[in-house]
């Protein structure tokens, strides 16, 4: 879970070993991992991710190994594959992290690796990179996101600044795939069951219904990328938002690979930027 994207990286690799796994609802499994690399970091962000790193099959290397060489050495189709995640439960002082998987059946990769892991297996992974936390200059905060943003926005609600208040909708597929959410007295969670409608457009209705709040407020909207182009007309074609009080990006998009949105994710957003001054414009 968490999936979204991120410019390829000369980082190094890390290697993080499977210690648990928990089906924490229908569609969500969470892997607890242990990582020494992580000890001692400052890790300050509520959206941390990690590039999870598949070796291809047939590659001729397994980990350890120097991701900078393996591309350097290797043809592209030989190179890691990248499934990007949010981490989730970070605590630098043990080395430790979970990541919540989101599971189609046999379907893409990393949900079908998650599956069938178990405690003492291995995955590198490059990072973490991160940006975005709740910070105490704002006295509200909106987050909305489907299963792939649901680790940040979880994150976010621990993280509240004291004397601040958040409204938090969280889309996922049924209302029986519910999952704990540890919320404070000053937040609200709404789920957002899609029952069959396509993906993100429950999640825009919940979102518009919300309205502006009245107070200073500082929005974390993530998940499909044609919920997020519905999302940003609303923010700031619709209404006033300021763009600096914004965190917004598609993390996925409908029938496409991570690899191939991510080819195409500058285009999209150039496109919708297009749009939104057009139609500014005519306003």
């Amino acid at each position: 879970m968490g999936v979204h994207m991120t410019a390829p990286t000369r980082r190094a690799a890390r290697g993080a070993t499977v210690t648990a796994t928990t089906r924490i609802s229908p569609d969500l499994i969470r892997l607890s991992f242990t990582c020494p690399g992580i000890i001692g970091a400052d890790l300050p962000y509520t959206d941390h991710y990690v590039k999870l790193l598949f070796v291809p099959e047939g590659a001729d290397y397994s980990w350890p190994y120097d991701l900078a060489e393996i591309r350097d050495t290797r043809p592209r189709e030989m190179h890691p594959v990248t499934r990007t995640y949010t981490l989730c439960n970070i605590d630098t002082v043990a080395g430790t992290f979970d990541i919540d998987f989101v599971i189609h059946g046999d379907e893409g990769l990393a949900g079908p690796w998650a599956m069938t892991a178990s405690p003492g297996d291995q995955i590198a992974f490059a990072g973490p990179g991160g940006k975005w936390s709740p910070t105490p200059d704002y006295e509200h905060f909106v987050l909305a996101g489907d299963e792939a943003a649901a680790p940040a926005i979880v994150e976010a609600l621990q993280q509240l600044p004291a004397g601040t208040t958040a409204t938090a909708y969280i889309e996922i597929s049924t209302d029986g795939a519910r999952f704990d959410v540890p919320t404070p007295a000053s937040a609200e969670l709404v789920w957002v069951p899609r029952e069959g409608a396509v993906h993100g457009s429950r999640l825009i209705e919940a979102v518009r219904a919300g309205g502006y709040p009245g107070r200073k407020t500082s929005w974390f909207i993530h998940g499909v990328a044609e919920m997020v182009k519905e999302t940003r007309r609303f923010l700031f074609v619709d209404g006033d938002v300021d763009r600096a009080d914004v965190s917004i990006s598609g993390y996925w998009r409908l029938g496409m690979t991570e690899d191939q949105w991510q080819a195409s994710k500058r285009e999209f957003a150039e496109a919708m930027e297009a749009d939104e001054a057009a139609s500014a414009a005519l306003s």
